[in-house]
């Protein structure tokens, strides 16, 4: 009797020892270093800032060139020519003193911004701490910032007119009304001043909120351990932490003031004396069609905010506070 064959298949070879984690790692170390090195990933940061980049240059850079260009020019801001004339306009406006004097009204606004900046720096002080209705009166003073520069003019335009809404109210407490607010230069000047103080406190406000809030709550605690008062804690904590936006603060509020524009032109037009250097540069090219010399004036007034800003920060350099 035969035996017959085995039909049974001969066992398969052990498998050998798969890829270890260190190897699967260097692939997907190698994976992603390839993808990083497409040229895809290189581009698409640019991609992501081609619309920004685009906006910022076709509305911010391209006119300010165009401004350049026109200060070397007598264009009238109609007729299609442009004569050149080299620094003529740059020479006119330095050989006649009058064209610098509106200056002297900007040392109103600047006296207001100081007013202003303490008013701003008091309130966040105290609104940094656990009040009651803080977040009313937080909103109550950043309220205005939030106008229309235009519509806050028209509004104290009504609110200073002989009989108008302050000569009524002090009209109440037996104060005298026949003072003309906006009659002459010094009165109208304060009055306009105040006007941006209650305009632009606002905005501080929130600078120096959102700069106190970020301090850490520990600092509080421990100066509180230690026996400190609310003022120690304002001297030793707050005002070396706000001391970057305080400077932010200072170069806003001396470019601002020297480049005032709504309020005084929509109240007086500038009139009794209150005229701005913004102001005359408007009037040069729309009124007098000199966009040359107006566009002259506007590079002048931007060298100069340059240049006071970079002393400024020359004067006063930031410096890196570190309070923990």
């Amino acid at each position: 009797m035969t035996r017959t064959a085995s039909t049974a298949s001969p066992p398969a070879p052990a498998a050998g020892p798969g890829p270890t984690g260190k190897q699967r790692s260097r692939h997907r170390a190698g994976a992603c270093a390839s993808w990083r090195d497409r040229p895809m990933r290189k581009i698409t940061p640019w991609l992501f800032l081609l619309a920004p980049l685009a906006l910022l240059i076709t509305f911010t850079y391209v006119p300010v060139g165009n401004m350049i260009y026109y200060s070397f020019t007598d264009w009238d801001g109609i007729s299609p020519d442009r004569n050149y004339v080299g620094a003529d306009n740059y020479t006119e406006i330095f050989t006649r003193p009058e064209l610098f004097r509106v200056f002297a009204v900007s040392f109103y606004y600047l006296a207001a911004s100081v007013v202003q900046i303490v008013i701003a720096l008091y309130f966040a002080a105290v609104l940094s701490f656990d009040l009651r209705f803080r977040n009313l009166f937080k909103g109550i003073l950043f309220f205005p910032y939030l106008i229309n520069g235009v519509a806050i003019g028209f509004v104290f335009l009504y609110f200073f007119q002989d009989g108008g809404t302050l000569d009524s109210v002090l009209s109440w407490f037996g104060v005298g009304t026949d003072h003309a607010w906006l009659g002459t230069p010094e009165s109208a000047n304060t009055s306009m001043a105040g006007v941006s103080v209650w305009r632009f406190t606002g905005l501080n406000f929130v600078l120096f909120l959102g700069a106190i809030q970020s301090i850490p709550g520990e600092l509080y605690e421990a100066a509180q351990l230690d026996g400190a008062g609310r003022w120690k804690q304002f001297r030793h904590i707050i005002a070396p932490s706000i001391r970057p936006v305080l400077s932010l603060s200072v170069i806003l509020a001396i470019s601002g003031s020297l480049s005032v524009f709504e309020i005084p032109y929509i109240m007086t037009g500038g009139a009794t004396e209150t005229s701005t250097f913004v102001i005359q540069t408007v009037k040069f090219a729309f009124q007098f069609n000199k966009t040359g010399l107006a566009s002259a004036c506007a590079v002048v007034l931007l060298v100069i905010i340059l240049l006071i800003t970079w002393i400024q920060r020359r004067l006063v350099p930031d410096e890196k506070v570190d309070l923990v």
